[in-house]
């Protein structure tokens, strides 16, 4: 059910940084229409930083009712507060949502032990898939490839979002967590060699603006299709790389306001990509087909 290319989905804001609810439907449409294979709701592209509780919930709500089952949706429920988690994953369970994602929990900087009580606190108290989501450079606490194998034996941890960019870890975590344990890539630049390593898809930031190259570039790989899919991936290096030169979501929120595909709001306490930025990332959508 979960693979392939799934798209960190942003949230369109209007200048003066109100949802746009309409707006998030004709992306959600636009990316089904282009074969995207799950969109991830209220991650971290999505700006769950910024957005409240009963947001992230309507957020959630939102995403599943336009995406009417034609592909999974996936629900970011992480907080730094495993209460908080927990009521996040419960209401996404409620709104029909087929998966979470959990990121671990920052700046508190947890133990190895406090995340895995963490992950497995809330996956035994909500019956929905749940995949892990580690991603060191955002959150400050690094969940270590043992840590992994000890969740992926708990009920409803379904899998893994690795955001390292690590090969070497997501090697090993495809080789000794159960079969059916999801590695998935959080990391543009490396997905499709984690793919072609065993991994099962991506959760892509750039796939917000270049879905169908994304999504071709992720069936390839997991065809076996090696050359092709690296010369698919090659294809979107420029992009992959601009989409990251501030801190996402930053980068592919202008692209879209550029492409005419939503406004421009973003919330403090992020900005509007830096002028000296603009010509590059336009560049990078201009090789990729997407401007």
């Amino acid at each position: 059910m979960l693979q392939g290319s799934m798209v960190a989905l942003v949230t369109p804001m209007s200048a003066d940084n109100q949802i746009d609810w309409s707006c998030l439907a004709k992306l959600v449409e636009w990316h089904i229409e282009k074969g995207t294979h799950a969109i991830v709701a209220a991650g971290t592209t999505g700006e769950s930083a910024t957005l409240s509780m009963e947001e992230n919930k309507a957020v959630i709500r939102a995403v599943v009712k336009a995406a009417r089952g034609r592909v999974p949706v996936i629900a970011g429920t992480g907080a730094n507060n495993t209460v908080e988690a927990l009521e996040l994953t419960a209401s996404a369970k409620e709104s029909g949502a087929n998966a979470c994602l959990l990121v671990t929990p920052y700046y508190n900087k947890p133990t190895q032990e406090g995340l895995f009580r963490h992950f497995e606190h809330i996956a035994s108290r909500v019956a929905i898939p749940q995949l892990l989501y580690n991603v060191p450079g955002r959150t400050g606490v690094d969940m270590q490839p043992e840590t992994v194998l000890r969740l992926a034996a708990v009920d409803n941890i379904v899998g893994i979002k690795e955001a390292t960019g690590d090969l070497a870890r997501a090697k090993r975590l495809v080789e000794e967590a159960p079969a059916d344990f999801l590695v998935i890539s959080g990391d543009d630049a490396t997905a499709v060699e984690l793919i072609l390593l065993g991994g099962r898809g991506n959760i892509s930031v750039t796939a917000n603006v270049a879905p169908a190259a994304v999504a071709r570039a992720c069936e390839l790989a997991l065809e076996g299709k090696a050359d092709e899919a690296r010369a698919a991936n090659q294809e979107l290096a420029a992009l992959n790389k601009a989409l990251f030169l501030e801190s996402n979501p930053i980068p592919v929120k202008w692209a879209l306001t550029e492409m005419g595909m939503i406004p421009p709001g973003i919330r403090l306490p992020l900005t509007p990509l830096a002028e000296q930025y603009r010509q590059q990332v336009c560049e990078a959508l201009q090789s990729a087909g997407s401007l």
